[in-house]
């Protein structure tokens, strides 16, 4: 099962993502009964002049290859969570909150 993690990144560091990448992806095996497979949506080779909109947009080429979707704490908080939030749930994507 493709996971995808949707979590804000405004205004962290890489190790603070990080951290709450894998506790999600932690959190969200433990929910799940079968493999997970977490898609690698940290974009460590972005562009260097990349806006948050290119981000958002790799973004959502991602959402569309999940099996599901896994939003962390405070994701409503956050523009592109709130947008991908929406995508998921117009195009039918099995959902989960932290």
């Amino acid at each position: 099962m493709k996971v995808f993690i949707s979590q804000p990144m405004k205004g962290k560091t890489d190790e603070e993502i990080l951290t709450e990448r894998n506790a999600a992806i932690k959190a969200c095996k433990e929910r799940v009964s079968i493999e997970v497979e977490a898609l690698d949506t940290f974009f460590k080779d972005a562009p260097h002049d990349a806006k948050p909109l290119w981000y958002l947009g790799q973004s959502i080429l991602y959402v569309a290859d999940a099996d599901v979707v896994y939003f962390c704490k405070d994701w409503h908080n956050y523009n592109g969570c709130v947008i991908e939030h929406e995508c998921a749930v117009r195009y039918g994507k099995k959902i989960i909150y932290a």
